[in-house]
């Protein structure tokens, strides 16, 4: 039997994972409850860079160059459904790195916490509907920062 992730996942594959790393005591139910409770659906209602920071519970954001978007991450993207979005922070104690798009429904795309000790890189794919600036928001020690790059997309994403 040929079966790919998508059936095993449509079929309660996910939860099957899940309730097998519970019972091994890999993860603790509770842990599971606490990051859905923990989600701040505010900051991904935003529309603009500064509700979104304010939303995430920091101060004005600076642009800073320890922020910078890395390859893949293109100028044109030829298909604004799957734009490669890849970002990275030398900034020191980075706690979390957000992806923004200015012209989507909701400008909030992504935010990943990143761990004491971890290397402050993320990867990622978004969805644009039409050419905008793209923010890559750092919070580190407690501050926020970011750096701003456009990218042209040629074919509809978000509506077409």
């Amino acid at each position: 039997m040929n079966t790919n992730r998508r059936e095993v996942l449509k079929t309660g594959g996910g939860a099957t994972v899940m309730a097998l790393a519970i019972a091994a005591g890999l993860l603790r139910p509770e842990d599971v409850f606490a990051q859905a409770a923990s989600w701040n659906k505010a900051a991904f209602d935003t529309r603009t860079l500064a509700d979104a920071v304010k939303a995430l519970g920091g101060a004005p954001a600076t642009e800073n160059k320890g922020v910078q978007f890395t390859s893949p991450t293109p100028d044109i993207a030829e298909n604004g459904a799957v734009v490669p979005i890849t970002v990275t922070s030398s900034l020191p104690k980075t706690e979390s790195i957000a992806i923004l798009v200015e012209k989507n429904p909701n400008i909030l795309t992504a935010n990943f916490t990143i761990p004491a000790g971890t290397d402050p890189f993320v990867s990622s794919r978004v969805k644009m509907g039409q050419t905008s600036d793209v923010y890559a928001l750092v919070k580190a020690d407690g501050k926020y920062y970011y750096a701003k790059k456009e990218i042209k997309v040629t074919i509809g994403g978000c509506g077409g």
